[in-house]
């Protein structure tokens, strides 16, 4: 099933509380592109009867049933990727851009 990491699941209620949307949840879409790849999209919104509902790390996620399978085993984190450039990632293996972490 879809996870977070501590380091999302702390930016995500950091982004909340800044943003005004604290009680809301957050919720995530994927679709899958011609090419493999998987396009990720998110943000607070109300849930409705239709989504499916986690918690994980303390943070409620919905999306649409449509985007469990492209989620499933899929990883958010919260990164440095360059010195001061964080971002959400995510880990997907069943993005066609996939690549396992090595450890180094």
């Amino acid at each position: 099933m879809f996870d977070i990491t501590e380091a999302a699941a702390d930016q995500i209620r950091s982004a909340a509380q800044q943003g005004g949307t604290v009680g809301m949840v957050l919720r995530l879409a994927a679709r899958m592109r011609e090419d493999g790849s998987i396009e990720y999209l998110m943000g607070f919104d109300d849930a409705s009867e239709e989504d499916i509902r986690i918690v994980t790390k303390g943070v409620e996620v919905v999306m649409v049933p449509e985007t469990v399978p492209l989620l499933e085993e899929a990883v958010m984190d919260y990164v440095e990727l360059k010195k001061g450039d964080f971002r959400f990632i995510f880990s997907n293996p069943r993005d066609a851009n996939y690549s396992p972490p090595t450890e180094e």
